[in-house]
């Protein structure tokens, strides 16, 4: 059985941080339930049956030389990295190491099990379904992460892309951080540390553990290692996600992810004037609408037919018609959280194709300066150098960058269609 951590790529030095922090919280909380099964309180309850194997984390040596228990743990941490880097993984394996009960993170045990599958009552993973966390979600988060742990270890709380906290949001989340339950611990996954990504109130409270991109090396590993993926797919999807794991394992699986992929770096082709670079913005825009439609359209009808079948939908009596009629409002509710989440998704498409593109013109401006670095599209790497022959290094610069300000615009709230062809004329004009 693999530990919770075997699908954090190419993360070695942040795996030491999480595992020795997960041994200083072991550790915290052998000390807390000696003193009280030694006097015959409830935490005798706790204490390991008899005939049981010791645990490998309890004692201060598990915390540190020199230190007392708990000296490596702290209530609350910041997982920051690139797009692919691990960030949500790194959070929920944390959290499996926390609640494991043979050590920091077998993988086996019940702890880690149902963690790791999303199943376990006091780990609460927050996931914005659309462009913000509000404050109301944030506040009953806060709310129910006060309460006593019901397995008497941890009580976790995993929030995903803290970076589209509102305002408010991050503000009731503070309040949570300054005056933290006893048992509680806040996992946060964001970019980086920058303002805009993370208030520095919050951040000054929490614990950094910074992640890198993985290499492709390692990316290709795992995909044959677990997904059983031929190498040489392998290696090619691993180059081409430019070290996302997630992307990597699409584009080795999924036919229609290479398609969208190859209409992508098929761009710099088609900008021949004026017209061509609105048709292929335009075309741009459309497959991501359709990629995200296709992404949300079973969840979205699911939501809908499990609220309408709550509310009494198919009912004959009375009171079923009665509460239909009432049911607009929910009804309505949720048709606005489904459409913020198309939105979203929509967002999340395109920035992939965004991503490839900008590989094609860093493949481009590489092959200008004989950069000694790998492509990251191997498959169009003639292209590319065809390019560079054409633009020099100077244009090719000037191209990558008009990819980058689109991808930062579309993340200011300009409209994509408005960014998507201000980018497509400035890749034309060069």
């Amino acid at each position: 059985m693999a530990d919770v951590f075997a699908d954090l790529v190419g993360q070695d030095e942040a795996v030491a941080i999480l595992r020795r922090a997960a041994a200083s919280a072991a550790a915290l909380l052998h000390a807390s339930t000696v003193p009280a099964a030694r006097a015959g309180g409830p935490a005798a309850d706790a204490a390991p049956p008899a005939g049981a194997a010791p645990d490998p984390t309890a004692g201060p040596a598990a915390a540190g030389a020199g230190a007392g228990p708990g000296a490596g743990m702290t209530h609350a941490w910041i997982f920051t990295g690139p797009p692919g880097s691990g960030r949500s993984v790194a959070a929920r394996a944390f959290a499996a190491a926390l609640q494991c009960v043979h050590g920091t993170g077998c993988g086996g045990c019940p702890g880690c099990h149902t963690t790791m599958t999303g199943t376990h009552a006091d780990v609460r993973l927050v996931v914005p379904e659309g462009l913000s966390i509000g404050v109301g979600e944030m506040r009953a988060l806060v709310l129910r992460a006060a309460s006593t742990p019901s397995g008497g270890r941890w009580q976790v709380v995993i929030i995903s892309d803290a970076d589209r906290l509102t305002e408010a949001a991050g503000n009731a989340l503070l309040k949570a951080i300054e005056e933290p339950p006893p048992r509680t611990v806040f996992l946060l996954c964001a970019p980086s540390t920058h303002p805009d990504d993370v208030s520095v109130t919050i951040r000054s409270r929490c614990r950094i553990v910074a992640l890198r991109q993985p290499p492709a090396a390692a990316v290709a590993e795992v995909l044959v290692r677990r997904d059983g993926i031929a190498p040489d797919v392998a290696e090619w999807a691993a180059a081409a996600a430019q070290g996302h794991v997630g992307r990597a394992r699409r584009l080795a699986r999924d036919p229609e992810a290479r398609q969208r992929r190859d209409a992508v770096l098929a761009v710099p082709r088609r900008l021949t004037g004026v017209g061509a670079a609105f048709d292929a913005a335009s075309a741009l825009i459309e497959a991501a609408e359709a990629e995200a439609a296709a992404s949300v359209a079973e969840l979205d009808e699911g939501e809908r037919a499990a609220l309408q079948t709550a509310l009494g939908a198919g009912g004959t009596g009375r009171g079923a018609a009665a509460a239909m009629r009432g049911a607009a409002g929910q009804l309505k509710d949720l048709e606005k959280r489904q459409k913020s989440r198309a939105t979203r998704a929509q967002r999340d498409a395109l920035d992939r194709a965004l991503v490839d593109l900008a590989g094609f013109y860093r493949d481009a401006l590489a092959s200008a300066l004989r950069a000694p670095v790998a492509p990251v599209h191997t498959d169009t790497a003639a292209l590319a150098e065809a390019g560079a022959q054409k633009w020099a290094a100077e244009g090719a610069l000037r191209r990558l960058e008009a990819v980058l300000e689109c991808r930062a615009a579309i993340e200011a709230n300009v409209k994509p269609r408005i960014a998507v062809e201000a980018m497509m004329l400035a890749l034309w004009k060069g």
